[in-house]
């Protein structure tokens, strides 16, 4: 799986295809004292996918045309959930959005 390789993923913000991947913003509902690492933030995604986790295909505004894959992992209290966006590259995964889920309340 692209996600648990450092070779085969990214988080890398182009304007093209713009990035708001901050997992070390969110405490880590596993381990609560500590905020996820980079690393972590791709395993706990990885995890999830093998998991069978719904994902929400969606069509992504930049770049135009091309699909986003989302994820609603659980977060740490108070962050309810974890807003998760992928995007599949010819040979990377992107990771394109890792923060708290804006319709969090």
């Amino acid at each position: 799986m692209r996600c648990r390789s450092k070779r085969t993923r990214t988080t890398a913000f182009t304007m093209a295809a713009p990035t708001e991947w901050r997992p070390q913003t969110l405490r880590d509902p596993e381990s609560p004292e500590q905020y996820f690492t980079d690393e972590r933030a791709w395993q706990c995604v990885a995890d999830a996918l093998d998991a069978g986790i719904p994902v929400e295909v969606i069509e992504l505004q930049k770049p135009p045309g091309k699909k986003g894959y989302v994820l609603r992992l659980p977060g740490c209290p108070p962050v309810q959930t974890i807003y998760v966006k992928l995007q599949l590259g010819s040979d990377k995964v992107i990771g394109r959005s890792f923060h708290q889920d804006k319709l969090d309340n």
